[in-house]
């Protein structure tokens, strides 16, 4: 078992308002989910995943309730007061304090908002899909928080160097967005071939909506093999973790 290796946000949320990202390392599971897949739904083995959520969360000194998602990368946002078992959809809202907002990837953007009061946080998973569907501003809107005072950190996804996409996916999100700076985010590679940052999707969508403060986005799940899981460069992994909550 490798040292447990976090991730500290580079964000000026609350004090009150806590994270947790992992990286790949620090866990139990074998090849190729080595070492700290937090993901039940991949063939790893549950007792090791399991093992791997009990070191995440013994990680933490306080007394936490975790919400974990069924994911299906979707655009249905949950705001909740209390954790539910078998939860189906990818964005959570909370002002329950000790209650933890659980998103897992493996190439998708995990999205963490919070508002300046520290009062309220969410999370999204962004994948290509999600983002096209309208998660992020689904997720905004299921928080009570105007837009302008919410804090948004992009978390560990595929950088725009090696998310290659077809030609529907940039007319999906032109279809909505024609400016020049959603266009920016496609880069031709080949004859309906395009690198797609969606780094830059999020911060445009964002901005759309009002939210100014963003933070993140210098990670690449796909170039940092060691730091983390890519379901692009490996097909069989693991998912990392981001998760957000109010202190109790």
């Amino acid at each position: 078992m490798t040292q447990l290796k976090r991730i500290t946000p580079d964000w000026p949320a609350p004090g009150n308002v806590g994270t947790i990202v992992t990286t790949r390392m620090g866990g139990v599971s074998s090849d190729p989910f080595d070492s700290l897949n937090l993901a039940l739904h991949v063939e790893d083995d549950p007792v090791a995943v399991k093992k791997n959520r009990q070191l995440v969360a013994s990680d933490n000194a306080e007394q936490l309730d975790w919400q974990w998602l069924n994911q299906v990368h979707g655009s249905q946002v949950h705001t909740l007061s209390a954790t539910q078992d078998a939860l189906t959809g990818d964005g959570l809202a909370t002002g329950t304090p000790g209650l933890v907002c659980c998103v897992m990837t493996a190439d998708c953007l995990p999205v963490l908002f919070c508002n300046k009061e520290g009062t309220e946080v969410a999370i999204a998973h962004g994948g290509w899909r999600g983002l096209a569907d309208s998660i992020l501003t689904r997720t905004q809107t299921a928080m009570q928080s105007a837009p302008d005072s919410l804090l948004a950190w992009l978390g560990p996804a595929i950088g725009p160097e090696n998310f290659e996409v077809g030609m529907e996916v940039r007319e999906r999100f032109l279809s909505q967005d024609d400016s020049k700076e959603m266009a920016s985010n496609f880069a031709p590679v080949a004859e309906g071939k395009y690198l797609a940052n969606l780094y830059g999707i999020a911060r445009r969508q964002l901005r759309l909506l009002g939210i100014d403060q963003v933070y993140g986005g210098s990670y690449c799940t796909f170039r940092d093999a060691d730091l983390f899981f890519s379901y692009r460069r490996d097909g069989v992994t693991g998912r990392q973790l981001s998760a957000i909550y109010l202190r109790p």
